[in-house]
């Protein structure tokens, strides 16, 4: 039960609170509520060691380049990391996202269609699929993993059958959508604005939420806390935005997943649908005993995951200017689901946020970014990005078994 005020306190300026908060964040850490924090020392050691054995690593040249491709992943781990808040998997995001770039290349090169026309019917393929596992697990029971380790292997082969005897079809270099994910960049003074826009933007719904719960007389952070966060967050977009311009300075398509990260949080804390996406992953009965449309929750996050692969798939094919057999195959089924379980998504459901896919894809690409340097081949990916993956998912178990044993005591 949330803590009551007292009156006679400034409940948003006192120093005390912010003693209080900082507190509170410890004791959650002891408790096994470890957030973000494991993955962010991680990212940190990665990086130090890459940086160590090849200067290069963290040149303005290789982080631009790193951005940009964490896009197309990342997008497609984003949906993946819906699919796990509600305790479920899809295995078919590669299949799905190769299906809806072969969609697209078909449509707009051989077809002739408008590019627009193009990618709405790509994504709405991947919304179809997801609505067709939504139905299959939620009308029959089947379980999520058979339904989209079938997909895995059927949407592939569509994928190939859609492809057609070539097999391979390049996207025109003068398409403004290949442009878009291989060389527009934002202008400096741009990304300083976006910078200004995305710190004054967290501070105002920080604010904006400590006023509706001092109003509750319950629990807020102070303004100095906000203030401080706010002013954080400002000077590592602002830094980050000025050692990145160095170079060819933020690509719009990295923005773009960015933008969609946020929305995709938004959406799980600020309204409904996400408030009722963490109880179903928390507890389907208890779900359903609080009036839940549990179906309609299920069916809704398998379109919104099968339908961010396609759009990752679109950003892959634009990336590369071509659509072809190897679209979405390889280890982009694999690292789109490593890299949401690495950024902090539990494979238990009902933990996590929109940010998992973020942080996951970039000590994904990190990785793999760091062995290419030292000029060491996949197999040693793989091995790393395995060990890796094994300790984001000891993480999660320690941590869910400390506070089951701190909630039963």
């Amino acid at each position: 039960m949330a803590a009551a005020l007292d009156p006679s306190e400034d409940r948003l300026l006192s120093p005390r609170r912010l003693r209080g908060a900082v507190t509170l964040l410890l004791t959650r850490v002891r408790g096994g509520d470890l957030g973000s924090l494991p993955v962010i020392v991680g990212l940190v050691l990665i990086w130090t060691v890459f940086q160590a054995l090849n200067p290069v690593f963290l040149s303005s040249t290789n982080l631009v380049n790193l951005t940009m491709q964490c896009a197309a992943i990342g997008t497609i781990a984003l949906g993946i990391v819906l699919v796990l808040l509600v305790g479920e998997i899809d295995l078919s995001v590669g299949s799905v996202s190769g299906l809806a770039s072969a969609i697209l290349a078909v449509g707009f090169v051989q077809l002739e269609w408008n590019l627009i026309l193009a990618l709405v019917a790509a994504i709405a393929a991947g919304a179809l699929v997801g609505l067709l596992y939504g139905f299959l697990f939620t009308r029959f029971g089947l379980p999520s993993f058979v339904i989209t380790l079938a997909g895995l292997l059927g949407f592939l082969g569509l994928q190939l059958w859609v492809l057609g005897p070539n097999g391979s079809i390049n996207l025109p270099f003068d398409s403004w959508l290949v442009y878009f994910a291989q060389q527009m960049f934002l202008p400096a003074w741009a990304s300083y604005v976006v910078a200004v826009l995305a710190a004054g933007g967290y501070a105002w719904i920080l604010t904006r939420r400590a006023r509706q719960r001092a109003a509750a007389n319950l629990v807020s952070q102070s303004y100095l806390e906000i203030g401080l966060r706010s002013v954080a967050l400002l000077a590592f977009l602002t830094v980050a935005s000025w050692y990145l311009n160095l170079s060819r300075g933020v690509g719009v398509m990295f923005l773009f997943f960015l933008t969609l990260v946020v929305i995709a949080n938004f959406a799980l804390t600020r309204t409904r649908w996400g408030r009722a996406v963490y109880a179903v992953g928390g507890s389907v009965e208890a779900s359903r005993r609080a009036g839940i449309r549990v179906d309609r929750i299920y069916v809704s996050v398998f379109i919104f995951c099968s339908s961010l692969a396609a759009i990752g798939g679109i950003l892959a094919a634009a990336r590369l200017a071509a659509a072809n057999q190897s679209s979405g195959a390889g280890d982009v089924n694999l690292n789109a689901i490593a890299a949401a379980v690495i950024g902090g998504a539990s494979l238990f459901g009902g933990r996590g946020t929109a940010f998992a896919a973020l942080l996951g894809i970039v000590v994904i690409q990190s990785i793999a970014s760091g062995l290419t340097l030292l000029n060491l081949d996949s197999s040693v990916k793989f091995m790393v990005t395995g060990v890796v993956l094994v300790l984001a998912v000891t993480v999660d178990s320690l941590s869910r078994r400390k506070r089951a044993a701190v909630g039963r005591a």
